[in-house]
């Protein structure tokens, strides 16, 4: 599969089809909105989905770790479901995230959905993470203190003309001060790039990074389709 190299904050990083965001530089990978244990959360409430959501989100996560061996992992916020997603884990769920964080050091930024106890399972919880020029947080603040700023929490998706039919994807999107990166977690659905909980936080001409089958596909905003 092929990324899409970009320049963020003056940051060589790479867009990758799965979702992720690879920062070379600082041996870094970055994912949001993991979202583990939604099915079982919602089976608590009595929407049944098949279980298996943790497990493929954390199976995708082990093949991008093994391909790039990172030192550093950071989850943008909500990467649990709720707050008793942690206690909800199955163990060979629990090992095996427990595997993907040995070695390596492992940063989770609190998101609305999981506060700080996605602490429980080891790595260290914060609000937001600097690296470098970055400021990385759950979600964008809105404010122009940052001038590169890394988020998750609105899971963007783009539509797109192709093969004469309209098709809607996952995406990242960046303005050139705001980089959100598309949600990484199996059960997760997504907010269209023109919803005004996005155009209020993006400057005008921003462009998105769409994730294709195998590579990634930037487009400006001006390519794309309007929601109906």
């Amino acid at each position: 599969m092929t990324g899409t190299p970009l320049t963020f904050g003056g940051v060589a990083a790479i867009a990758l089809p799965e979702g992720a965001l690879l920062l070379p530089d600082h041996a870094a990978l970055v994912v949001a909105d993991l979202h583990l244990e939604k099915g079982s959360g919602l089976a608590r409430q009595r929407c049944l989905l098949p279980p298996y959501d943790t497990r493929a989100t954390l199976d995708r996560l082990e093949v991008l770790i093994r391909r790039w061996q990172p030192r550093l992992v950071i989850c943008l916020g909500d990467s649990f479901h709720d707050g008793g997603g942690t206690n909800r884990m199955a163990p060979a769920d629990r090992d095996g995230l427990g595997g993907l964080m040995a070695g390596r050091t492992w940063i989770w930024i609190a998101g609305n959905h999981d506060g700080v106890h996605a602490g429980a399972i080891g790595g260290q919880v914060v609000a937001s993470f600097r690296l470098g020029p970055l400021t990385l947080r759950h979600q964008a603040d809105g404010s122009d203190d940052h001038a590169a700023e890394v988020s998750g929490h609105f899971h963007p998706k783009a539509a797109v003309a192709a093969y004469r039919r309209r098709i809607t994807l996952p995406c990242f999107v960046d303005d050139n001060r705001r980089l959100i990166l598309p949600a990484f977690g199996a059960y997760t659905g997504g907010l269209d790039v023109f919803d005004p909980a996005l155009t209020a936080l993006l400057a005008p001409r921003f462009r998105v990074h769409v994730l294709g089958r195998d590579r990634v596909h930037t487009l400006p905003a001006a390519a794309l389709l309007r929601p109906r």
